[in-house]
This record gives C-alpha cells, sequence and structure tokens, in this order.
C-alpha cells in the first residue's frame, strides 16, 4: 500500500475527495515534573516467562524522558530493563529500591503495590 492510501488509526482507508489528507492526532505531551508525576510501582511475572519484574506506570511525558528514567533505574539497581508503552520495566523484583530512588529524585507521589 502506498503512502498516499495508508490507513489512519481512525479507520480511513480511501476518499474521494482528491484533496483529502488525514489528520494527525499527535498532541506534543510535554513531561510533567517529577513531583506530579502519579507513579506506581508494582511487581509483576504474568505472561514474561516466569522472570520478575518490577513496572513502573502512569508516567506522563514524552518517550525519550522515559527512556532516560527507564535508563536511571537500570543504573541505581544494577539490573536490565526496558521503557515503552509509558512503563518503565526493571528486571528482578527491585520495588524497595526503585522507590526509594523515586522518592529520592521528588517522586512524591509514588505508591507500591
Amino acid at each position: 500500500m502506498n503512502k498516499k492510501n495508508k490507513p489512519d488509526t481512525r479507520g480511513f482507508v480511501f476518499s474521494t475527495d482528491p484533496n483529502f489528507r488525514f489528520e494527525e492526532d499527535n498532541p506534543i505531551q510535554q513531561t510533567l515534573e517529577p513531583a506530579k508525576q502519579k507513579l506506581k510501582v508494582r511487581h509483576d511475572k504474568k505472561n514474561r516467562g516466569g522472570k520478575e519484574v518490577t513496572l513502573i506506570e502512569g508516567f506522563i511525558g514524552t518517550d525519550d524522558d522515559l527512556q532516560e528514567l527507564g535508563k536511571k533505574l537500570k543504573n541505581f539497581c544494577g539490573t536490565g530493563g526496558s521503557a515503552k508503552d509509558g512503563e518503565a520495566i526493571v528486571q528482578g523484583d527491585q520495588r524497595d529500591k526503585v522507590l526509594q530512588w523515586l522518592l529520592k529524585n521528588g517522586y512524591k507521589n509514588t505508591k507500591k503495590m
């Protein structure tokens, strides 16, 4: 499918109007300051082959800032992980360490679940 007739997120594939263009619905989201972030730190091992991970959910901001947060958390915990889809993942049960780092760095509205 060429670029001109590529479907958008609303399901439109074709239009008879020769001047029709898809409007992008990608508002630029700014990152909230750490004190206003409402993060949830929880433990999970479902659908991960029995491996335990610590999830940090509820981050509001750009992907670059989420990647940076994930990188700092992984370095502090000394483990691997990733950051995607609005959540940071740290390998292992690191809830206490992650919560300690978040509180030390100004993330006040953080809950451990």
